[in-house]
């Protein structure tokens, strides 16, 4: 019997690669996109194995997301994690405690992998150690914790007339589950499920990539990075040829420093944030522009995932982006419903994606609980701030 197998990489050409390799042998589902990979495994279809191939294996989101997978989600399948270089000690442990089953290299993948898929296939896996914690996470004082409880059980009471009705207008407007999930990166880039009332059409997800030239953040100069030379000038300087090379679509050689430059300047921007998003149905602009769609998050503040106030946790595919510069620090604060953003210059159309990440980054670092009540009082101003996005 053919063995079913999903893949999960930033590549999706390396996955088609991988598919004409083993077509014999296995049905490979292919993804590049955390978010859609999370949400089809919740389905809870059959599968015989995970592989993931990132480019980062030890950054804290890689990590956490093999955990949403083993500990979050039940998986009990193997999962297997391909690299193109050797895997230090230290990062194997890490990967190990996370939850993954075996590492393997790119050139020794079709020697071992088989054998393995058969190994699992006749011995179930003992559940393994206890899962290691987030590396540097930010840990919820008791006070603000309890401030939380309190405040998000005593509001959930009070605002269930209002979720009635708001469930109400919803089903009359449009087709579809009243409340909508995504997954999300919160403190210490933990993943969890994040609750909305549903604002916008059932199929909202899959148009994004047809209106991403009218994100907010998107950079005004649309800046592009052509490769113009076989070496970049620090070798060239060097006087050695290229240090790195790699070999592109057409089968050149290319420098690695060059092509990881081109692709950060073409990834285009951390934030998406889109005006006069035209997903949006006509109920949704409304508990948009008053913040009421926010209001099921108070069950993910009673669960412990996200704080009254904190930074917004971001959705996959920001996250990424954010966590290979400078600016990873906003991780370390507490993921909140409101937050020093929402009350300083939300919606503002001259408003920088750096001035978000700035804004994220001075909360993490001043956080106390007297400037989580000044926010808390300039929170409600804020909700009623005019804005399409």
């Amino acid at each position: 019997m053919t063995r079913k197998i999903l893949y999960l990489t930033t590549d999706i050409d390396e996955v088609n690669s991988f598919s004409r390799e083993f077509e014999n042998d296995l049905e490979v589902l292919g993804f590049d996109n955390p978010s859609q990979f999370l949400t089809w495994l919740s389905k809870g279809e059959a599968f015989d194995a995970i592989i993931f191939s990132l480019v980062n294996p030890a950054s804290q989101l890689g990590l956490n997301l093999i955990k949403a997978v083993k500990k979050d989600l039940g998986v009990q399948s193997p999962v297997f994690w391909i690299t193109d270089a050797p895997v230090s000690p230290s990062l194997q442990t890490m990967l190990l405690a996370a939850g993954v089953s075996d590492i393997f290299e790119q050139a020794t993948v079709k020697e071992k992998l088989l054998t393995r898929l058969h190994y699992f296939s006749i011995q179930v896996e003992e559940p393994g150690s206890e899962i290691q914690k987030n590396v540097g996470s930010y840990r919820t004082r008791t006070g603000k914790r309890l401030f939380d409880i309190v405040f998000s059980l005593i509001a959930l009471i009070c605002l269930s007339p209002l979720f009635l009705i708001v469930a109400l207008l919803i089903k009359m407007e449009s087709k579809g589950p009243v409340f909508y999930y995504s997954y999300r990166v919160g403190t210490g880039y933990r993943i969890f499920k994040f609750w909305k009332f549903r604002s916008m059409r059932q199929d909202a997800d899959q148009l994004l990539d047809s209106i991403k030239e009218l994100n907010q953040y998107q950079s005004s100069s649309g800046q592009t990075y052509t490769l113009q030379k076989s070496i970049c000038d620090t070798c060239a300087a060097a006087g050695k040829g290229c240090q790195n090379e790699l070999v592109d679509m057409k089968g050149q050689m290319i420098c690695e420093k060059q092509f990881q430059q081109a692709r950060k300047l073409q990834g285009g921007s951390a934030f998406i944030k889109i005006a006069n998003d035209p997903r949006v149905t006509r109920i949704g602009l409304f508990l948009r522009n008053t913040s009421i769609d926010e209001l099921p998050q108070l069950f993910n503040v009673l669960r412990g995932d996200m704080s009254i106030v904190g930074n917004r946790p971001l959705p996959l595919y920001e996250a990424e982006k954010i966590t290979t510069d400078r600016f990873a620090a906003r991780f370390i604060a507490p993921a909140g419903i409101t937050g020093l953003w929402q009350v300083s210059k939300r919606g503002k159309k001259d408003m920088s994606e750096d001035e978000r990440k700035a804004l994220d980054i001075e909360y993490a670092q001043t956080c106390s609980l007297s400037k989580d009540l000044q926010i808390i009082l300039k929170t409600v101003p804020a909700l009623f701030q005019k804005e399409n996005v």
